[in-house]
C-alpha cells in the first residue's frame, strides 16, 4: 500500500495514537533548553555529481521549457503505523545521485525551466530544528524517532543541488507551466499537476531508456554490488551444514546472504531465491521454507543492493553435499555450455536476442542428447517449434542496473529487439528445469533445476563477466565448496 496519498492521514494518526503518552506543558518548555550545536562534519561533494549533471543536461535538451518532476516516493505501510524500509524511486535516485542513507521520503526533485535550460531543485524535509517540538514529538520525521537527517545546507554541499523545504512546494507549483511528472509515486503532488497520459508515458519511457548504457560511475557501483554479492555467496555456502541440520534450512542460507547485504550494502536488490531440491524448478521461488537435504542441488539467485541503489543479480546451483551426482552434472553441463554460448554472443552490434538464441541452441541440443526432444534440434529451434522450451520457459537475461530489471519502461523495439552497445550491462542466465512430475525423464533426473547467471558488461571488443570471481564450471564449483566447508 502506497501511503503517498495519505501522508496527512498518517500525520493525524501519529498525533492520536492510543499508546502515546501525553506531554505536559512543563516538559515542552524544558525541551527547548540546553541543546548544543551539532552540525555534520566531513560533508564533501559526492562522486556522483559530475555524472548526474551530464544526465540532467541530456534530459534538459530533450524537454526544453518544460517543468520535470521526480518524486522520491513515500513510505509504504506494512501494518497499521509500521512502514516498510524506504527505498526511493529509481528515477529520483538516478538524476540526483542521492544514496539510500540520505534519501528522505516525500521529497521531490524538480527540473525548472530557466530559458536556456533547467535549474535543478530539490525539495526535502530537512533536519528537525531544536526550536520546534518536531524533533521529539513527531514519530514520522522527528530526530529522536528516526535519526538525524541532513540540513538544507548539508544536502546542497553533498549533492550540488539547490535545496528547499518541501513545505514550499504547493506555492512553487502554483506557478503553472507545462509539466511532466513520474506519476503514481506521490498522489498529493499528482493532484497538483495536470495529467497528460500520453506525454507522461513517453517521459517515463525516455527516462528509463536513458539508463540503458551505463556511465563509469554506474559501472563502478555495479562492480561494488557484485563483489559484495560474491562474498555473500561464500557466506551462504559456509552455513550449508547448519541449514541441513534444521527444518526450513533454506531460510538459514537466505539469512546469511541478508546479513552480508546489510553489512556492506543497503539491502537486498530483490527477494533472494534459495531453492533446494525440486523448489529449483520454480522460477521465482521466494518462500524459502524448504528443507536442505544432502544429495540435492540448491539453486540460489541473489544480489546485494549497495547504497547507490545499484544491484547485482547472480545465480549459482550447488550440490548441497559438495559433489554432483552423474545426473546432476549432466544437466548442469547443458546449462554451463548454454551460458558459455550466450556470453560468447554478447558484443556491440549484436541483437539483444542473440545471446538468448545462442543459449537455446545448447538447451535444445542437451534435450536431444537426453532423448526427451520428440523432434530434431533444427525443427525445435524454428519459431513454430520451441519444444525445448518445456525445460526453460523464460528468457535468458535482462538489463541490470539501479533496478534489477533495469530500463523496464523501454519499449520492445528499444529493448528485446534492440542492438547491444558498449556500456550496456545485462545478465546471461540460461536454465534447465525438470519438474518432479515430468515423466519424460527417468526418476533420477526429476526435480533437478539448474540455472547459472552472471552479470555481463558489453565492452568495445565483446563482453566482460563482472561476476567471474564466483566459479561456474562444476569442477571449480566442487573445489570452491570444499575450500569453504573444510
Amino acid at each position: 500500500m502506497n501511503s503517498a496519498n495519505n501522508s496527512n492521514n498518517n500525520e493525524k494518526a501519529l498525533e492520536v495514537r492510543t499508546h502515546d503518552i501525553p506531554i505536559a506543558d512543563a516538559m515542552t518548555e524544558f525541551m527547548k533548553e540546553g541543546w548544543a550545536p551539532s552540525p555534520l562534519t566531513g560533508v564533501n561533494p559526492h562522486p556522483s555529481i559530475p555524472f548526474t549533471k551530464i544526465r540532467r543536461e541530456r534530459l534538459s535538451k530533450q524537454y526544453p521549457g518544460i517543468r520535470l518532476i521526480f518524486p522520491s516516493g513515500s513510505l509504504k505501510v506494512r501494518s497499521n503505523d509500521s512502514d516498510y524500509p524506504f527505498r526511493a524511486h529509481s528515477a529520483y535516485s538516478w538524476f540526483t545521485g542521492i544514496i539510500s542513507l540520505d534519501c528522505v521520503p516525500d521529497s521531490l526533485f524538480v527540473m525548472e525551466p530557466n530559458g536556456s535550460g533547467h535549474d535543478a531543485l530539490l525539495f526535502i524535509h530537512p533536519r528537525s530544528p531544536r526550536d520546534s517540538d518536531e524533533f521529539y514529538k513527531n514519530a514520522r520525521h522527528g530526530e529522536f524517532w528516526i535519526g538525524r537527517r541532513m540540513t538544507l545546507e548539508e544536502t546542497e554541499t553533498k549533492y550540488g543541488l539547490k535545496t528547499e523545504k518541501i513545505e514550499s512546494i504547493e506555492e512553487f507549483l502554483a506557478n503553472k507551466k507545462d509539466t511532466l511528472i513520474i506519476r503514481g509515486e506521490d498522489k498529493h503532488i499528482d493532484g497538483l499537476v495536470a495529467e497528460n497520459e500520453e506525454k507522461e508515458k513517453e517521459f517515463l519511457n525516455f527516462t528509463s531508456l536513458m539508463r540503458i548504457v551505463k556511465d563509469q560511475y554506474e559501472i563502478d557501483e555495479m562492480q561494488k554490488a557484485i563483489d559484495v554479492s560474491v562474498r555473500g555467496f561464500a557466506d551462504m555456502i559456509r552455513v550449508f551444514p547448519a541449514a541441513i541440520s534444521v527444518p526450513r534450512g533454506e531460510r538459514v542460507i537466505e539469512s546469511a546472504f541478508y546479513g552480508r547485504a546489510r553489512l556492506e550494502g543497503n539491502d537486498l536488490g530483490y527477494p533472494s531465491i534459495v531453492a533446494s531440491g525440486a523448489h529449483a524448478c520454480v522460477l521465482h521461488w521466494i518462500k524459502n521454507d524448504g528443507d536442505v537435504l544432502p544429495g540435492d542441488l540448491i539453486l540460489i539467485d541473489a544480489g546485494v543492493e549497495v547504497e547507490s541503489h545499484y544491484t547485482a543479480d547472480i545465480t549459482r546451483t550447488f550440490p548441497v553435499n559438495g559433489k554432483f551426482t552423474e545426473a546432476q552434472r549432466q544437466i548442469y553441463m547443458i546449462v554451463y555450455k548454454a551460458q558459455q554460448a550466450g556470453i560468447a554472443a554478447v558484443k556491440p552490434g549484436a541483437k539483444f536476442k542473440d545471446f538468448h538464441n545462442a543459449c537455446m541452441v545448447e538447451i535444445a541440443k542437451g534435450a536431444a542428447e537426453l532423448g526427451v526432444l520428440p523432434i530434431s534440434v533444427e525443427d525445435s529451434l524454428k519459431p513454430e517449434g520451441g519444444l525445448h522450451r518445456r525445460w526453460q520457459v523464460c528468457g535468458s537475461g535482462h538489463h541490470l542496473g539501479i533496478d534489477v530489471h533495469d530500463c523496464a519502461h523501454a519499449r520492445k523495439e528499444q529493448y528485446a529487439e534492440a542492438v547491444l552497445e558498449a556500456g550496456m550491462l545485462i545478465t546471461v542466465e540460461p536454465g534447465f528445469y525438470i519438474q518432479p512430475d515430468d515423466m519424460l525423464f527417468p526418476e533420477e533426473y526429476r526435480g533437478i533445476g539448474v540455472r547459472i547467471e552472471d552479470d555481463i558488461l558489453v565492452t568495445e571488443s565483446g563482453a566482460k563477466i563482472m561476476s567471474n570471481a564466483l566459479p561456474r564450471h562444476p569442477d571449480e564449483v566442487e573445489a570452491y565448496m570444499a575450500k569453504l566447508l573444510k
